[in-house]
């Protein structure tokens, strides 16, 4: 499990970010949709990884406040 961020989308839908695979982006139409796109986002990158020999960083808990 990873930690992710959801951002509403200015065009509409969602955008998601993983912000411990930097560049682990994606994107959906409905909060479900977006929430099964980073999941396949985030294996595909972590296989990437795996098959190229780099190191799989740790997860990072994340924290909203508001200010």
């Amino acid at each position: 499990m990873r930690h992710v961020i959801v951002e509403p989308a200015e065009e509409g839908g969602y955008t998601v970010y993983c912000p411990s695979l930097h560049g682990c982006v994606s994107q959906g139409e409905t909060l479900e949709e977006t929430i099964t796109n980073i999941k396949e986002a985030i294996e595909l990158y972590i296989e990437s990884l795996e098959e190229h020999g780099d190191p799989i960083p740790p997860d990072i808990e994340v924290m909203a406040v508001a200010v």
